[in-house]
């Protein structure tokens, strides 16, 4: 009798660990989704009234402060339960670096490109009859009217692929001070888009990037999306996380390392906080 109750003991136990994990998995993927999609919002949301306005409720900086403020906001919606990545780049570069499991990277990932995603179709059917009525309803990529730029980014004509690669490597490679407060990952945001903005929209993240342009594609832009600057789709995919691993990788040997054995401990979450404004 004694074995038959440890037994049962023993099954609910276990049923209720794994309960549990899939409660934090579900927790944490739908804070990383609502995260991201505040931040998303926010963002696209700032382009699109300065695009359809044609000015006059907004310039280039509303943008930069658009993009800030919705990551600062995203940060303070699910900071505390996901960890507030909202970029495939950082979380790759914390599984990279052990501070995340690598089954965890499936999970984020899909949360930052569903919550992108419905961001899009949100600021879509916000300003649909606003970006129809600026381009008379001829949805194109590039031109005077174009407006694909409102939900991904493209280069600038000028600029070749090699040099947008190495563009989206560095702004995702930008030092950032201590510290994950959403006025500091605000404000980081900001100065990547007030310093390294205009060749290609800094998107350095590969999330934020791919779901509105998969977005596009089917609200009507079409093909043109992925073909549009000389196929420069991928390298938001790409680049941005080689810029984290290497601004993480730079941060772990040049400061890292040099700290006393009895000050790593407490270094821990600052790599961390590091990797997450990157």
């Amino acid at each position: 009798m004694k074995d038959l109750v440890q037994s049962v003991e023993l099954g609910v136990s276990q049923r209720k660990r794994v309960s549990g994990l899939k409660n934090e998995l579900v927790r944490v993927g739908l804070a990383e989704s609502l995260c991201t999609y505040v931040m998303m919002v926010f963002g696209l949301g700032s382009v699109a009234q300065v695009v359809t306005g044609q000015g006059e409720f907004g310039q280039y900086i509303s943008i930069n402060l658009g993009f800030g403020l919705g990551v600062a906001m995203g940060v303070h919606v699910g900071g505390k339960v996901s960890g507030a990545h909202m970029n495939a780049a950082v979380s790759f570069t914390m599984c990279t670096f052990g501070r995340l499991g690598w089954k965890m990277l499936p999970l984020y990932v899909f949360a930052q490109l569903f919550g992108s995603f419905l961001a899009a179709a949100t600021i879509y059917g916000v300003y649909y009859e606003a970006i129809h009525d600026y381009c008379g309803g001829n949805l194109t990529v590039t031109g005077p009217k174009a407006t694909a730029g409102i939900f991904a980014t493209y280069p600038a004509p000028y600029l070749s692929l090699h040099a947008g690669f190495i563009d989206q490597v560095i702004g995702t490679n930008k030092p950032a001070a201590a510290g994950s407060e959403p006025v500091a990952v605000g404000l980081l945001v900001l100065l990547i888009g007030i310093s390294l903005g205009s060749n290609s929209g800094y998107a350095i993240n590969p999330t934020r990037d791919i779901a509105p342009r998969v977005f596009t594609a089917i609200a009507g832009w079409g093909g043109d999306v992925f073909r549009s600057g000389n196929g420069w789709w991928w390298v938001p995919l790409v680049a941005p996380p080689i810029g984290g691993i290497l601004g993480a990788g730079l941060y772990k040997v040049l400061v890292e390392m040099h700290h006393q054995p009895e000050q790593k401990e407490r270094l821990v979450e600052e790599f961390e906080e590091r990797l997450a404004l990157e």
